[in-house]
């Protein structure tokens, strides 16, 4: 077999894998997977990145040393860096502060100026990111606002590329196509496509709990009760203009912890790493094949790769956190300790490693304490504030035993005390040691007793 060998990275942008989801439960149907997080880019919003800009240049919209300005939630932005930085283009995007760490990284590598902005605000703010890009482009000379919540070019791709794509490897035999909605561009572009070639295929709409598009689906008002939500690039609290929902035959709402679950089920059953919005739209799919009584072919995306939520879905400390995996309970204070020394998940020292050595894994773990343990018991406590007192005037000091620099006084509880003692504990500057019959069991600091709090709201 020969392969051919592309002559930019925008040439390898779409002809993406289509793939069978056999490990998972789809009831009477046939599932398949449409592999987005194949595009170079790692997400489907490659597509129209490449395809808003070169049709603007088409048009003339574009001039040469433009500024491209785009509101996004991360991907699309990720397109633009793309084909913007081959193409020579200054490029500013406004990303709202609940986007993962990994995301506004790789921007920034890729050369995209980041302003970041808030999450809770809804569009007509000031602050809300897409009220803010446009003001942006207002006042950038010679700028360009992408804005693919409104540009008629975001839904063509998916009409022109993604659609007959799906239809050629689906060798004709389709009977729904499941999408989310961040801006309506691929559910109005497949839409139109099947509308021509296949009308009976049925356009089915994966929504997060706490957004607006399924209810305006199923009725065409939106639901009594709107709130945030946590999977990144769907949802929204009004119909974007380039959305055409008309064509959604069924719509499901998916929860924060479904759709997390569930990305992390397809990467253990199917061996596929995908981001969160993956887990809404596979969530949805699942709940549709499994609702039929005939077998249908359903297709629908891995919209982007999970390598940018890392430090969320696929982290166990932040999804217990968030609520999203249950662990044993013991209604006492274990069930406050994030990493729990009897499951070797807490972060420690020996003592007689350097000080070196205690800062290099307080900054790779970000934390800031460590304990300090002899013969797998704890013998004291290291603290920045601690270490940055021993090191300022004898930098050679960090090349000493960390047990030089430790907090040896330590003030202990047992797994049995009150939240008011630890509020006496955190009021004098200390983090909680919680010990039993003299076995460390773990840390509890400041936040993780506020997520234990808040999860119990």
């Amino acid at each position: 077999m020969s392969l051919r060998v592309q002559n930019s990275v925008l040439a390898a942008i779409g002809n993406t894998p289509l793939i069978a989801a056999h490990a998972l439960d789809t009831g009477p149907c046939e599932l398949f997977l449409k592999l987005e997080n194949q595009n170079p880019g790692g997400s489907i919003k490659d597509r129209v990145g490449l395809y808003m800009i070169e049709t603007a240049e088409r048009d003339g919209t574009i001039k040469p040393g433009a500024t491209l300005i785009e509101a996004t939630a991360g991907n699309t932005g990720l397109g633009l860096a793309l084909v913007a930085g081959r193409k020579g283009y200054r490029l500013r995007l406004v990303i709202p502060d609940k986007m993962s760490q990994e995301k506004i990284f790789h921007l920034k590598a890729m050369g995209a100026e980041v302003v970041m902005t808030r999450s809770d605000v809804a569009k007509g703010h000031p602050e809300h990111y897409q009220d803010r890009a446009a003001r942006l482009a207002r006042e950038t000379p010679n700028s360009f606002y992408v804005d693919q919540f409104s540009n008629p070019a975001n839904p063509k791709a998916h009409e022109e590329t993604t659609a007959p794509e799906i239809w050629e490897q689906m060798e004709h035999r389709v009977d729904a196509v499941c999408c989310g909605v961040g801006t309506g561009g691929t559910l109005t572009g497949l839409a139109r496509f099947f509308a021509r070639v296949a009308p009976h295929v049925e356009m089915v709409l994966a929504d997060p709990q706490g957004s607006a598009l399924a209810s305006y689906a199923r009725s065409g008002k939106p639901p009594e009760v709107m709130h945030t939500w946590l999977v990144e690039g769907i949802g929204g609290q009004v119909v974007p203009p380039v959305c055409d929902l008309a064509a959604v035959r069924q719509a499901y709402t998916i929860s924060d912890a479904e759709s997390f679950r569930t990305c992390r089920e397809l990467l253990a059953r199917e061996g596929i790493l995908g981001g969160t919005s993956t887990g809404t739209l596979l969530a949805a799919a699942l709940r549709y094949c499994r609702a039929q009584s005939q077998p249908k072919r359903v297709v629908t995306f891995v919209c982007d790769s999970g390598n940018k939520y890392l430090s969320k879905v696929y982290n166990d400390f932040w999804m217990v956190d968030q609520g999203f995996l249950q662990r044993e309970r013991y209604g006492d204070l274990r069930d406050l300790i994030a990493r729990r020394h009897w499951e070797h998940a807490s972060i420690t020292v020996n003592a007689n490693e350097s000080v070196l050595a205690a800062y290099g894994r307080m900054k790779l773990y970000d934390m800031s304490q460590l304990p300090v343990m002899r013969e797998g018991h704890i013998v004291g406590i290291v603290d920045e504030e601690g270490v940055l007192m021993q090191v300022f005037e004898r930098p050679e000091r960090f090349n000493e035993p960390v047990s030089s620099v430790m907090e040896s006084h330590l003030v202990t509880v047992g797994p049995d005390a009150s939240l008011p003692q630890l509020m006496e504990i955190f009021k004098r500057g200390m983090v909680v040691i919680v010990v039993d019959r003299g076995e460390l069991l773990g840390l509890i600091t400041r936040i993780d007793l506020l997520n234990w709090l808040r999860r119990r709201m």
